[in-house]
């Protein structure tokens, strides 16, 4: 190749394609999941609800769909998280608030993040969530009890998909999962543990 050193033969040349595209591949390894997440979040792919960010005026729809609630815990963190209702049948474009029932069943404060989903696949590009506990990490006090909105419709042009003829019922599933302290919090452990030395 031209302006290249003479010292710098094939083999270095071949050497510095391969850490150029090594570290590529480590930039896009990183990149992927915010990407997937924001394509998913767009589309509706795999049963991501749509996010609104206002209460939008939708015209009620003819169709009546029966949404089903379904609440899980990680092993690893230790609430009790449940619907105070099991499902709810409602018209497309009506929105509505239901109420999930949480308590943190130990005697420090910790912190989850809620994943979720809606299926089947199809109906989370119509499943529009206005508020939700799940768009940020929550904590709870020891042996706090709380209950945590969520605001939604199911947007009224699933009536004219023709995958979601048949659909009859809808599930919204949530499983929470423990998220790391804040480090804020592993400073002060240091700080009074050095103190009791």
């Amino acid at each position: 190749m031209r302006g290249l050193p003479p010292s710098l033969n094939k083999q270095g040349q071949i050497a510095l394609a391969l850490l150029f595209g090594s570290v590529c591949m480590l930039i896009l390894s990183f990149a992927s999941v915010p990407l997937y997440r924001a394509f998913c979040a767009a589309t509706g792919f795999g049963g991501t609800p749509q996010k609104s960010q206002t209460l939008a005026k939708t015209t009620p729809g003819v169709r009546v769909l029966t949404v089903r609630f379904d609440a899980n815990v990680s092993k690893d963190l230790q609430w009790r998280f449940e619907p105070e209702i099991s499902k709810i049948s409602l018209r497309t474009g009506e929105t509505t608030t239901i109420y999930f029932k949480v308590a943190n069943l130990t005697d420090k404060q910790t912190s989850g993040q809620a994943a979720y989903n809606v299926s089947p696949d199809l109906a989370g590009a119509y499943f529009v969530k206005i508020a939700c506990f799940c768009f940020e990490e929550k904590r709870l006090a020891p042996k706090e009890e709380a209950e945590w909105p969520v605001v939604f419709y199911l947007d009224p042009a699933l009536e004219s998909e023709e995958g979601m003829e048949r659909v009859e019922e809808i599930t919204l599933s949530y499983s929470f999962f423990p998220t790391k302290t804040s480090p804020k919090s592993k400073t002060s452990d240091v700080k009074a543990e050095k103190e009791k030395s």
